[in-house]
């Protein structure tokens, strides 16, 4: 942990959490915003395989909202990665990763993580492909989901990458 973060707390997200998650996905800018509700239930029935970054004050700045795939009950898939401008550049995003991915091995044998990246988001490309870098771990990459896929407008390939086995 460098020391930018160490006044940083990394745990899992609550239901009291779900309008700042909302809003920080919503001020990035760049993730596909669900709706507030969808927030509200990811941090009650998802909080197991999510994470959150609080501040000092206990106000969350970055969240990665997670779950583990039904058919595929070791793997963890990454749905979103935020963090709030004001932390951004620090490291934040790869320390809570880490924690998530480590906190989902213990508690439910997870060895790989995957995620879907639109082309062109470098930032989440660098975030996992360091991650594998990080764990000696496998990175494979394939569209997932191609743009045609998408019913409700233009929207960019999701390319799914896959991260594992790893032993944390």
């Amino acid at each position: 942990m460098t020391a930018a973060q160490a006044d940083l707390q990394i745990d899992r997200p609550t239901v009291a959490d779900g309008a700042v998650l909302w809003r920080i996905a919503k001020d990035s800018k760049v993730l596909d915003l669900n709706s507030s509700y969808s927030y509200l239930l990811w941090c009650r029935d998802f909080a197991a395989t999510s994470a959150v970054a609080r501040d000092e004050r206990g106000e969350p700045v970055g969240f990665i909202t997670g779950y583990l795939r039904p058919d595929s009950p070791r793997t963890l898939l990454v749905w979103q990665v935020a963090v709030d401008e004001a932390h951004r550049g620090r490291g934040l995003a790869a320390a809570m990763l880490d924690a998530l991915a480590a906190r989902a091995a213990a508690e439910h044998g997870v060895d790989t993580v995957e995620t879907t990246v639109a082309p062109g988001n470098t930032a989440s490309e660098r975030l996992f492909t360091a991650f594998a870098e990080r764990h000696g771990a496998l990175l494979e990459r394939e569209v997932l989901f191609d743009a045609s896929d998408f019913p409700d407008g233009p929207h960019d390939p999701e390319v799914l990458h896959r991260i594992g086995p790893f032993a944390l």
